[in-house]
């Protein structure tokens, strides 16, 4: 190889280069993002451009892998996850002796973290690192990915450790890592990066509300968020303020004759009878059957 100091001295400063660009795109990267990075004296790109797997010149191992968006729709769920929860991620086309495979195998081997970027939109991508390999599945052309040291842990004692034990913690691993951040920014990008009720554009102060919650099952869908600054994320998730199927925001009736200043009479009581904004993309709007389901559970509070 290369050498593992060069690799893990590219790949701390290739981190810290990537962390320092997530602060100022406020998470997700395009191509043009991430493709200046220097490193003594040259400069390399993180992400693949046509291919799915980037084993940069100067190193041995595989460096980063993509998840394209495919055009069909946004589904994060869409990760290919094994029988034990870890996601698997497919060979470059059939040769197991193509470059970039060995390139994979090599940061297997070494245990050599990875960036995982995941696709949310054309050309929009969440990084995730880092990430290991800990696996091949030769059969069936893939490796399997590890998401953080204890489900690394967990594959390399997967014969004294149950399925269901490790599938659990993959699962709660991958939902964390994976799936919260990849919905965030595909509702927040869908909804230009501003909360439906109040218009607020700083994009740290926002988040992706679940109408239906991840816990009674919502999926982590376009259709089944809203885009919301923090303190309405706040209030519709604890009912002080509902949206009716037909999009009109309500007040829980005691806040809406409550009187606590200026914060409460704009922030909440300000918007009772007001429509919240949609995307422009008819396809990312709300679900009205999700709205109905929990303006019902709102009006069983109010």
């Amino acid at each position: 190889m290369a050498g593992l100091d060069l690799e893990w001295e590219f790949r701390e400063r290739a981190f810290a280069f990537l962390r320092a660009v997530q602060l100022r795109t406020g998470g997700p990267v395009r191509q043009a993002d991430v493709g200046s990075f220097e490193f003594r004296g040259g400069k390399y790109r993180l992400m693949p451009t046509q291919q799915g797997i980037l084993k940069p010149r100067q190193l041995d191992a595989a460096l980063s892998f993509v998840t394209r968006y495919s055009g069909s729709g946004y589904r994060p769920y869409d990760d290919h996850e094994g029988p034990d929860g870890l996601l698997r991620y497919k060979w470059e086309g059939t040769d197991p002796d193509h470059y970039r495979n060995r390139g994979m195998r090599l940061a297997m081997e070494a245990r050599l973290p990875l960036i995982y970027f995941r696709a949310i939109a054309k050309g929009l991508y969440e990084p995730i690192f880092p990430v290991t390999l800990v696996g091949e599945e030769v059969a069936a052309r893939q490796f399997v990915v590890a998401l953080d040291e204890v489900s690394a842990g967990y594959w390399d004692n997967r014969n004294v450790i149950d399925l269901a034990t490790r599938r659990e913690y993959a699962e709660r691993a991958t939902k964390v890592r994976v799936h919260q951040p990849v919905f965030r920014s595909v509702v927040l990008d869908a909804y230009g990066h501003r909360c439906a009720l109040c218009n607020l554009r700083h994009r740290e102060l926002l988040d992706a509300a679940h109408i239906r919650a991840d816990a009674d099952g919502g999926e982590p869908v376009v259709t089944n968020g809203i885009s919301m600054c923090k303190i309405h994320h706040a209030a519709y998730d604890s009912d002080i303020l509902g949206i009716r199927p037909d999009r009109v925001i309500r007040l829980r009736s005691d806040v809406l004759m409550e009187q606590d200043g200026p914060t409460l009479r704009y922030s909440l009581q300000g918007l009772h009878g007001e429509q919240m904004q949609v995307p422009r993309r008819r396809a990312a709007h709300p679900s009205v059957d999700l709205l109905e389901e929990r303006w019902d559970r709102f009006k069983q509070s109010a």
